[in-house]
């Protein structure tokens, strides 16, 4: 299937770029591998200040309108239906952007850090009020996202919802990035393909 056939694109957003974070990293490969396989064209870009995009770092406040600005684009591109899926501080940051962006039709999120990366807390409230089909995906060793922590942040979190914890993963899914694809897979074809979320 071409991506002219496609009935979605999406959204794949990369880790802290002060922790060395770009859109080449791990995670954010295989998912858009993940997202590919569906023949779902993907945007990975690099947030501001990072790799050749330009600007500075803003502590996730630009970072906002940079995940707004990668929506519009795949809008003007595609016409079709988001899903967005955003690993560690590109989670945090971009389902704050998506969840109520119409144009967002569902949700991945890998490794969302509930304790703070850079001694900074991020607020999840929001997924309260976020009807929209969410995926989560955790290592159970994940260092920014101990299982207690994540577990209670989830239980706040609107329907559709599924959590996912990889066994034996840490926060970068070191040796279990296959598992991870196929759990965003197992995830889009049941809950994207079967059209549930349009």
């Amino acid at each position: 299937m071409g991506t002219e056939d496609a009935s979605h694109a999406a959204l794949v957003c990369h880790p802290h770029p002060l922790y060395g974070g770009t859109l080449h990293n791990k995670v954010v490969f295989h998912t858009m591998k993940a997202l590919n396989s569906f023949g779902f064209p993907v945007l990975r870009f690099n947030f501001r200040g990072t790799g050749l995009s330009q600007g500075e770092h803003d502590n996730g406040r630009g970072e906002l309108d940079d995940v707004r600005t990668a929506l519009d684009w795949l809008e003007n591109e595609y016409r079709q239906p988001i899903l967005f899926a955003g690993f560690s501080f590109g989670a945090a940051v971009g389902l704050r952007a998506a969840c109520p962006d119409r144009r967002v039709s569902a949700l991945i999120a890998l490794g969302v850090p509930v304790s703070p990366i850079d001694n900074r807390a991020y607020e999840y409230d929001f997924l309260s009020a976020c009807t929209k089909p969410k995926l989560f995906v955790s290592g159970d060793r994940d260092q920014f996202g101990p299982r207690t922590q994540l577990e209670k942040m989830i239980e706040s979190v609107a329907e559709p919802k599924q959590l996912v914890m990889i066994a034996a993963a840490d926060h970068f899914f070191e040796g279990r990035l296959r598992e991870m694809r196929e759990s965003v897979e197992g995830w889009i074809k049941k809950t994207i393909v079967s059209g549930t979320a349009s």
